[in-house]
């Protein structure tokens, strides 16, 4: 079994967390990457900044991961968040998620996601090809802040 969650401020390892939930056990191993896009909601972006309040970032996302277990029955789970400012392409959120049947990752897979989008206290600031910045929070509400 193994759940483990981090806030980070380095690019996330994809291949390195899916070695660490190795195991001859487990039939399906699922990765999930969300990366910057280049256009949201019809406008340019350049980069997003991603910021929290870490220890109770780390805490949500642990919690995430546990009920992501409770509710899937997948007892091998991996969550990365990247924090800091992001280049498109980059990745900001790994979630690597094992099991022997592949039902029961994709299952936990998805329920992390939705999970994360509402409850991870991360706030992202869109930057725009404009020069203008905008927080955006999960529900896509923005604050448009000068640029």
């Amino acid at each position: 079994m193994t759940i483990r969650t981090a806030i980070v401020r380095r690019p996330l390892d994809i291949a390195a967390l899916m070695a660490e939930l190795h195991d001859s056990a487990n039939g399906a191993t699922l990765a999930f990457l969300g990366h910057v896009r280049d256009v949201n909601d019809g406008r340019a972006v350049t980069g997003i900044e991603y910021t929290a309040y870490g220890e109770m970032a780390e805490r949500e996302l642990a919690s995430i991961a546990s009920d992501a277990a409770t509710a899937t029955g997948v007892t091998d789970v991996i969550i990365e968040h990247r924090l800091g400012v992001l280049a498109l392409g980059e990745a900001s959120i790994a979630i690597v998620t094992a099991h022997a049947h592949r039902d029961a990752a994709y299952a936990a897979s998805r329920f992390v996601i939705e999970e994360v989008k509402k409850r991870l206290p991360v706030w992202k600031r869109e930057h725009y090809a404009d020069g203008s910045r905008e927080w955006v929070n999960a529900h896509g509400v923005a604050t448009r802040e000068p640029a």
